[in-house]
Order: C-alpha cells, then sequence, then structure tokens
C-alpha cells in the first residue's frame, strides 16, 4: 500500500492515500461529494457561505508542518481523506489478537461490529455543525467566528474521514451508510442525531464553547481509543484526526477562559469583591461566574452521557475483538487482556452511591470516563488561576459525576453537584441554583450582539493573547461583504 506524507490535490477529493490508483473508490466518493456539498449548504454556517474566512488546510500529515492558511469561502474549501503514516511492523495491541499482526482488511467476523463503530463516530460531526450552524451571527469578535468557522469545516473533514472508510471497505452497505449521514439532522424529531448530546441547542457562545471544552474533549478520548484499534486504516485516520481536534479544544477552553477574565477585570474595575453580587456585575455587561459554574453543570454531565453505561458487553466485546482499546493503551502496565482484571465503578447500591469493583472488561466505559474527567479537571483549574490571579473569591468545579444525568447508573435520581441525594419536591426547589433559568438564558442571549470590526470585541469577552497564524489583534479574519 502506498503511504504519503503530502495530500494530492490532483483529484476533486484531496487525499494522501492514492485514490488516483483507485478509479471505482474515487468515482463513488466523487458521486457523494455533491450531496455533502447540498447538506453543508442548507446546514452549515447559516448567512456566511459566501464570506472569505481566514482557515487552514491540511497539505500534509508531517506533523511538522501540516497545514498552510489562506482566505477561502467555506463551500470551496478543500475537504480531503488523511491518514497518517503508517507504521512499519504494527501490532494488535490488546485483546485476543494481541501480538498478531495489525489488520490492513476487516476480519469478516468483525465487521458489522466496526461498521458500527464507524458510523458512530461520523454521525457525529455533522451533528456539531449542525448545532452551530446560527453562531456567526453573535459573533463576539472576527477572531472568534472565524475560529468557530474552522471547526465546522474539520468537522465536515472528520466526515470525510468515515465516509471514506465506509466507502472503501464496507461495500453497498457502507456507501448506504454513508448516505444516511446526510440525512440525519441534530434534534429532528423524525430523523435525529445517534447521541443524545448531538441532538442539543447549542443557543449561545458561551455554549459553544463550553461544548467545544467538554464535548470535543469527548471526542478527543473517543478518537485516541479508537486510534488503539487493530483495524489499521481506521487507527490511522484516527490519529491524524486528533491532530486537527486538539485546536477545537483550544477553542473551547480559551474561549471559556477569556471570558472569565473579562469577568474578573469588570468586577476588579466596578470595586465589586462579591462573585454572587449577580445584578450589579451583569450590570457591566459580563457573564457573571455562577452562571459561567451552571453552564458548566449543564454541559459536563450531558458529555458524561456519551459514554454510555457505566457496565457495558459491547465495549467489553469492542476491546476482546481488538477494535477499540483504553485511552493511551500502549502506556497502560497491565496484560491488555484483562481478563481478570477488576475496575472501580461507582453505582447506586441500597439507595447510596457507592465502588464496586466489577471486571475490568465490561467497566471500560467507567475507565474512560474516568480518564476524561481527569483531563477535564486540569482545565478548569486553569480556569481557577485566571480567577485566582485577578483576586475573586470564586471557584469552578466539575460537579459529581451523578449529577443531572440521563444515561447510566444514575439516570433516574436527583443528585446535588455534591452528590448529596435528594427527592423530587427537594429538587425542584434547588435546580435553579445548580442549572441556567430561563432568566439566566434570557440574560445571557441579551449579551449575544455580533462584533465584525477588525479588532472589536463584545463586552463579555477578553481579546486572545496572541492571534491564529501570529497575526495581529486587528487583522481581518472573516471578510464581511457590505
Amino acid at each position: 500500500m502506498l503511504d504519503l506524507i503530502n495530500v494530492d490535490y490532483s483529484t476533486q477529493i484531496p487525499n494522501n492515500v492514492d485514490l488516483a490508483s483507485d478509479r471505482q473508490l474515487l468515482r463513488a466518493l466523487e458521486k457523494w461529494h455533491p450531496g455533502y456539498i447540498d447538506w453543508w449548504k442548507a446546514m452549515g454556517p447559516d448567512g456566511f457561505q459566501e464570506q472569505l474566512v481566514y482557515l487552514r488546510t491540511a497539505v500534509s500529515v508531517d506533523p511538522k508542518g501540516w497545514a498552510k492558511f489562506g482566505y477561502v469561502k467555506m463551500p470551496e474549501y478543500r475537504w480531503g481523506i488523511l491518514l497518517a503514516p503508517q507504521e512499519e511492523g504494527r501490532k494488535v495491541n490488546f485483546g485476543q489478537h494481541m501480538g498478531e499482526p495489525a489488520w490492513q482488511e476487516i476480519p469478516g467476523e468483525y465487521r458489522a461490529m466496526l461498521r458500527r463503530l464507524v458510523v458512530i463516530q461520523g454521525d457525529t460531526e455533522p451533528a456539531s455543525v449542525e448545532q452551530q450552524r446560527h453562531l456567526g451571527k453573535t459573533a463576539p469578535s472576527l477572531y472568534d467566528m472565524r475560529n468557530l468557522f474552522q471547526v465546522n469545516v474539520e468537522e465536515g473533514r472528520h466526515l470525510w474521514a468515515m465516509v471514506y472508510l465506509l466507502h472503501k471497505y464496507f461495500g453497498r452497505d457502507g456507501r448506504e451508510e454513508a448516505d444516511e449521514l446526510l440525512v440525519r439532522r441534530s434534534g429532528d424529531k423524525d430523523k435525529p442525531r445517534m447521541l443524545g448530546a448531538f441532538n442539543e441547542e447549542t443557543p449561545d457562545w458561551l455554549s459553544f464553547f463550553m461544548f467545544t471544552f467538554f464535548t470535543d474533549r469527548d471526542g478527543k478520548m473517543q478518537l485516541e481509543s479508537l486510534a488503539q484499534s487493530g483495524f489499521d486504516p481506521l487507527s490511522r485516520t484516527c490519529r491524524f484526526m486528533l491532530t486537527e481536534e486538539a485546536h477545537h479544544m483550544f477553542v473551547g477552553e480559551t474561549g471559556v477562559g477569556r471570558t472569565i477574565q473579562r469577568t474578573c477585570e469588570a468586577m476588579k474595575a466596578a470595586g465589586i469583591e462579591d462573585p454572587n453580587d449577580i445584578a450589579r456585575i451583569r450590570a457591566l455587561g459580563v457573564i457573571d461566574l455562577p452562571t459561567v459554574q451552571k453552564k458548566l453543570n449543564v454541559h459536563y454531565p450531558l458529555t458524561l452521557d456519551l459514554f454510555g453505561a457505566e457496565i457495558s458487553t459491547n465495549s467489553a466485546n469492542f476491546y476482546n475483538a481488538g477494535l477499540k482499546g483504553r485511552f493511551q493503551e500502549t502506556k497502560i502496565d497491565d496484560d491488555h487482556r484483562l481478563t481478570n482484571s477488576t475496575y472501580p465503578v461507582l453505582k447506586m447500591v441500597d439507595g447510596k452511591i457507592a465502588k464496586v469493583d466489577e471486571p475490568a472488561l465490561t467497566a471500560l466505559n467507567m475507565r474512560l470516563r474516568d480518564d476524561y474527567t481527569e483531563d477535564c479537571a486540569k482545565g478548569v483549574e486553569r480556569w481557577n488561576k485566571i480567577i485566582e490571579k485577578e483576586g475573586i473569591n470564586f471557584r469552578l468545579d466539575l460537579p459529581h459525576v451523578a449529577f443531572n444525568r440521563r444515561i447510566g447508573e444514575f439516570r433516574n435520581i436527583n443528585a446535588t453537584p455534591a452528590g448529596i441525594l435528594l427527592s423530587d419536591t427537594d429538587w425542584a426547589k434547588v435546580r435553579d441554583d445548580y442549572l441556567p433559568s430561563s432568566s439566566d438564558g434570557d440574560f445571557i442571549a441579551s449579551l449575544m450582539k455580533p462584533a465584525y470590526e477588525p479588532g472589536q470585541y463584545a463586552s463579555w469577552i477578553a481579546p486572545p493573547r496572541i492571534g491564529i497564524d501570529s497575526k495581529s489583534g486587528d487583522f481581518e479574519y472573516v471578510k464581511i461583504a457590505a
């Protein structure tokens, strides 16, 4: 198999998988392409299809220099199929096939399982674009608008990555699944996206930043697990997707961080020391820190639900088969088979939350979720450093994993962010203390005014420390047509 570092732009679909030598596959993907463009124009960023946006485009998979920057209209963006370089002599690193050469073709007995993994991953990519399609109209700066659109086009490219696998390795079934990826719609009553978090609205920019911090971080964890796959084309696909995914989490972490920074600066300038003096703080045109916590309380549990049930035979089967590993599998010091291992799982036992040792194979979702929580906590602590540096007495915290859950062990209970269990009556009394109320949502919506002049920023967010591609703060990241 030809292993390319640089991307071939001579075909309609840029790639580094030598599509030019597989005319049947190339024609199939070219046939899928118009439907994708129709979807993008209908469900991509609303009102900005003709604007020139300063975007990065992959030109190589060499980590030393894989992207170039330039102005492009989004429907003309060159979405491509990019796989990380092939590792010579790569082996299956876990499960019952551990030590065998990694597969270049799909073992027949795992075809259905693997197709499901690819389709679920593929379905999340266009869903987030659909969720975010109206945000350009309230962008707090051209810098932020450009970052939104960069995230959007790369989610589109990640869809192409999964569609390539479906077309190349799954025959007619794969082609039909690829077509369905363009039919489902986020939040649609009849044809919703497959996972719950991807059917929720993204009504404002703080929600977008929380989504890219929390939900794209789940994407990182899932891609890291799939990058361990014994099916080498999937592994290589996900390894390069992780290169792009890093920017999405950067957008989320710095977006929330800049929101916090601006709030703290405004409080200090106004002589407000109490972060709970919400009316006075909001009068400054910034988002009070308790409301930031409430938004965190929405997005973290919603993303925990994406990991599925704590105990899962499906995850055990994926692992045994060598299809989906653990986060950073090769760095874990154990037998990588887990037949006799256990893992601690939080469960409801006699009406209380307790830790129970479960077979490690069926607790893989829980382990991945724990790795995710650890990763999230580091980012939240960086936000707390901003607050601490500004001398404000307030801390953001991840809520207990039992809080506000819809899937898994805690889906039918009421728990506070501290993990205290409440009756339905008591929960109704305190719900608005922990989750955004309608008035909170109305206030945030009132701040969502567009700032379209180069170097201009909305009242509620601080400018970034450095620009994209080392550009100045007043660079025209999006050319807004008059």
